[in-house]
């Protein structure tokens, strides 16, 4: 598995670049989020990858940020969705705002990616709502809990918990939301905690 690059740019156009590690050139299918943040042929770079193996098909892609990877690797698990559907979305929306559209449920938004349908929009927000909200990353976030409690005054709720695991999945760190949340009103729903964070953390 390949999991990181650091290296020279060796070439960069829309959709795609490539990095010399070691004297090897290694071609990235990037989004034009990850390009924007690239900086010239000859400069230095760092990007995370996800290698897509298929039949036939093998495949590099490149992420400024791990966020962004989270999000690709979460996109590419929905039925009907390959890795270049993934990241013309990613191109069309930021990491920050594809989680807040999944969390709000606004598959209308997806629409507007070249490619993407109405059907295929909406089973992008069906199939991974759910996994945002609930998927566990078991015993990760207790110290926080414990914080969050203690400037809360009581003990942490189920949705602050689940909150703080869905954001953790999507590759925010906990030093990230944690501060945020523990401000927020525990007695929220999940998705409330999710949607408002994902807006504050999107405003700075």
């Amino acid at each position: 598995m390949i999991y990181s690059l650091r290296g020279k740019i060796i070439a960069k156009e829309l959709g795609f670049t490539a990095i010399e590690c070691g004297g090897v050139g290694y071609g990235c299918r990037i989004s034009y989020h990850t390009g924007a943040q690239l900086g010239n042929i000859g400069d230095e770079a760092f990007l995370y990858t996800y290698l897509y193996i298929r039949e036939d098909v093998v495949e590099l892609f490149g992420f400024a940020e791990q966020q962004e990877l989270s999000c690709f690797k979460l996109l590419i698990s929905v039925s009907g969705v390959g890795p270049k559907a993934a990241t013309a979305i990613l191109s069309d929306v930021t990491p920050e705002r594809f989680a807040f559209l999944v969390a709000s449920g606004d598959s209308k938004a997806f629409t507007r990616t070249k490619g993407i349908g109405a059907k295929t929009a909406q089973r992008i927000v069906l199939e991974l709502k759910d996994k945002i909200s609930s998927e566990a990353l078991s015993g990760s976030v207790s110290e926080d809990a414990v914080r969050i409690a203690n400037i809360q005054g009581g003990a942490v709720s189920d949705s602050v918990t689940e909150a703080i695991e869905a954001l953790l999945v999507l590759g925010y760190s906990q030093g990230e939301v944690a501060p945020i949340i523990a401000k927020l009103d525990p007695s929220l729903p999940t998705q409330d905690l999710i949607k408002e964070t994902l807006r504050i953390i999107s405003s700075k």
